[in-house]
């Protein structure tokens, strides 16, 4: 799996740092996630994506480069260093929209309608 996800730029040694320590510990990567996506999940119009990716890493029948690939875009997120401040108005998701728009691209054929399907279930008891 490359570390770019085709953006031609590597994360840097931190981030994958960071990404491997969070991943780590599933339950708390999951909590983690969750829990920054419900604070932010009305102002990010991708909320719902970022849902149907963590679900699809859930999936059991999920291969496992998807869930890698998936789980790298997911860190992103969770990540404290941005690129982009989250706190910039309108700029600070840019970068993580990005990240996961490559990502669901990179591996768009293996989230299912009924990922996408539990995503709204999800977003809707945010």
């Amino acid at each position: 799996m490359s570390d770019s996800f085709g953006f031609g730029q590597s994360f840097t040694r931190e981030e994958m740092a960071a990404i491997r320590k969070s991943l780590r510990d599933e339950a708390r990567f999951g909590s983690e996630f969750l829990g920054r996506l419900k604070r932010m999940a009305k102002r990010i119009p991708f909320a719902e994506d970022l849902l149907a990716a963590f679900v699809c890493t859930r999936d059991p029948s999920t291969p496992r480069r998807v869930k890698l690939t998936l789980l790298a875009a997911l860190g992103y997120f969770v990540l404290p260093l941005d690129a982009i401040p989250d706190v910039m108005p309108l700029l600070g998701f840019t970068d993580d929209a990005a990240v996961i728009a490559a990502a669901l691209a990179a591996v768009a054929g293996s989230i299912t309608p009924e990922h996408r399907e539990r995503a709204k279930e999800m977003l809707a008891d945010l």
